[in-house]
């Protein structure tokens, strides 16, 4: 099918992308989405859609409107990532992208729609327009801020042991963790809430299962490598 593009608008094409980030098989992943149209048909995409000014307040509701509609509903971190803009990056014409970064517990994407598929952040497929670009931005978001933050929490459910939660920041971080160093630095940190004790389902004592205390700002140190 021949494209056409939209070079007579007068002004530019506004839309939202989400890096869905979730952890798969102890990588950290992307959801990504097969184009089914040109432009780009048959290169995979991250979530995306125009933004609707008679129905979004804010493109944080295009984005959760995008998330609900291409992943299905569920719970996750979602925060604005950075704006993407000008006349190369989309052959439709001039346009701008807010793209926004969602951290989601891999649970929470089991009813993917048809059509999308996570694929590990290291080993990137061709993608459209300049989403490789988005992805390698919202890694970077990850990885930075990750080590003095919660940010890698958003690939936990809501309740974890202090193993899952260690596995987690390994993920996100990319790099090994020293146990002792990062147990002992989220102790002093006091950012976690132990839970009151499951149902014990074998012989020893059931793991204690934690959750985040509220309203925890960036961290004085960082939880990465070293003491």
């Amino acid at each position: 099918m021949t494209h056409t593009p939209r070079t007579h608008l007068d002004r530019p094409l506004a839309s939202v992308d989400v890096v869905v980030l979730t952890e798969d098989a102890g990588a950290l992943c992307v959801a990504l989405v097969e184009r089914a149209h040109a432009p780009y048909a048959g290169l995979w995409a991250l979530p995306g859609g125009v933004i609707r000014p008679g129905e979004d307040a804010h493109v944080e509701d295009t984005a959760r409107a995008v998330m609900a509609r291409k992943l299905g509903p569920s719970r996750f971190h979602l925060e604005q990532l950075q704006t993407f803009s000008g006349p190369e990056r989309d052959p439709d014409g001039w346009s701008l992208s807010v793209a926004h970064l969602a951290v989601v517990p891999r649970r929470a994407l089991s009813d993917m729609r048809p059509g999308v598929r996570l694929f590990p952040v290291d080993a990137l497929p061709e993608m459209a327009f300049d989403h490789a670009d988005i992805v390698a931005v919202a890694v970077a978001r990850m990885r930075g801020k990750g080590a003095y933050s919660t940010l890698p929490t958003g690939l936990l459910e809501e309740a974890f042991t202090l193993p899952e939660m260690e596995r987690a920041y390994t993920v996100a971080l990319g790099q090994r963790i020293d146990s002792s160093s990062f147990r002992r630095k989220i102790r002093d940190l006091a950012i976690l809430e132990p839970l009151p004790p499951g149902p014990r389902t074998g012989r020893g004592r059931p793991a204690t299962r934690y959750r985040l205390a509220a309203d925890i700002g960036p961290f004085n140190r960082t939880l990465s490598t070293g003491p």
